[in-house]
């Protein structure tokens, strides 16, 4: 809406300043064409800063450490990605998918692999679906989880993105029907980058075809120790952060069908941080600061950050029952003053973080997560193709 009042503006005084100085004024085919050029370029400025993972966790037995791992260090890469910024000077959009293999819970029929969430933005959701995985003893078909997910998610085809697999698991690289060199070639020819992480010796991992299935694609072979345990260092900002959160949340307004529903989901991520350590409450606190966490599908005042938004349009049923009977000017207002304590609160996490990583590092050096630091590292090379770049 605010693209196409600007565009509007722009035509109206080509029109006055032709009529004024005797110039012909833009015809409608004339016109046309720039709305159609301003759009594309709009398009192309969004549609190439986005960053698109789908992560393939083996859940069989052994592998309790990987996916604890994951659950810790979600909100490390997130907070990352918030210094990140693309060739065209945009903030990514990241979109992260999640398929488990491997599990014995799972489908013979799909080779012991599922879909646990397509590409989404949604963090909650993310968060939610690694606290589901559970893991259980299989058969791990490295081959045909990749090809699986070359298959279902959606990659498009805009060359601007950063495409990447990270495939993690212990057991040899060519189990299955399906060989991993023919799900290389299909991950190669649609540009998707297959990075390879073995629970394990480094050398064992080369000797079960882990490096081979990530050279292929140009990618990365990693060795971890997935049972690691991560040292986190508390310091004295990390209590006040937790309560910035709290008061964070509160200016979160529901709407729409979901809405209620996605609050109670927010809340509960909160809690599954907070269980798994106080160190993980912090850094999820800080990714909702930053501008990878955004919830316009069902918060009000983000989903009026939109250019499409329209307040008239919003169903007051859809509401909490606190502000349902608001005037549009009055809804309007809270709005804005909700966006502001928003604003002011974010702001403080991220002046309190700062603070907090100063301290971490002139107190002892913070051991990072295995999994963490082998996405991280391959995540920044590969992007620097792409002209990306960190602050």
């Amino acid at each position: 809406m605010k693209n196409l009042k600007h565009t509007i503006g722009l035509i109206l005084l080509s029109l006055t300043l032709g009529t004024a100085f005797g110039y012909a004024p833009l015809s409608k085919e004339e016109i046309n064409n720039i709305e159609t050029e301003k759009f594309l370029i709009d398009k192309k400025g969004k549609d190439n800063n986005t960053v698109k993972i789908a992560l393939l966790l083996d859940t069989s037995n052994s592998m309790d450490g990987l996916i604890n791992q994951a659950k810790a260090q979600l909100w490390d890469i997130v907070n990352q990605f918030s210094y990140a910024k693309c060739g065209n000077g945009h903030r990514p959009n990241l979109q992260i998918a999640l398929y488990q293999y491997g599990n014995d819970g799972l489908s013979s029929r799909e080779g012991y692999i599922q879909q646990v969430i397509g590409f989404s933005s949604d963090l909650d959701e993310i968060s939610e679906k690694l606290f589901s995985l559970s893991t259980n003893g299989g058969e791990e078909y490295c081959g045909e989880v990749i090809q699986t997910s070359l298959r279902q998610l959606d990659w498009g085809k805009n060359p601007d993105n950063l495409k990447m697999i990270f495939i993690a698991g212990n057991e040899p690289f060519t189990q299955g029907k399906l060989n991993y060199r023919d799900a290389a070639a299909n991950a190669r020819e649609k540009e998707i980058i297959v990075n390879t992480i073995f629970c394990g010796n480094y050398q064992q991992g080369i000797n079960t075809h882990w490096k081979k299935g990530a050279t292929l694609t140009g990618g990365e072979y990693i060795a971890i120790d997935h049972n690691k345990q991560i040292v986190h260092i508390n310091t004295p900002y990390d209590d006040v952060i937790i309560k910035l959160n709290s008061k964070l949340n509160r200016t979160y307004i529901s709407y729409g069908a979901m809405g209620s529903t996605k609050l109670k989901l927010q809340s509960q991520q909160d809690n599954n941080a907070m269980e798994l350590e106080e160190a993980v409450a912090v850094k999820r606190a800080v990714s909702k600061s930053s501008g990878m966490y955004k919830n316009s599908s069902w918060d009000l005042i983000d989903a009026a950050e939109d250019d499409e938004f329209d307040v008239s349009a919003i169903k007051r049923e859809e509401l909490p029952n606190a502000i349902r009977n608001k005037s549009e000017a009055e809804l309007t207002a809270f709005i804005s003053e909700k966006k502001a304590e928003r604003t002011r609160i974010q702001k403080e996490i991220q002046q309190l973080n700062a603070k907090r990583e100063i301290y971490i590092s002139e107190h002892a050096q913070q051991e990072k997560g295995e999994l963490e630091n082998a996405m991280l590292n391959a995540i920044k090379r590969q992007a620097a193709g792409k002209k990306f770049k960190w602050e």
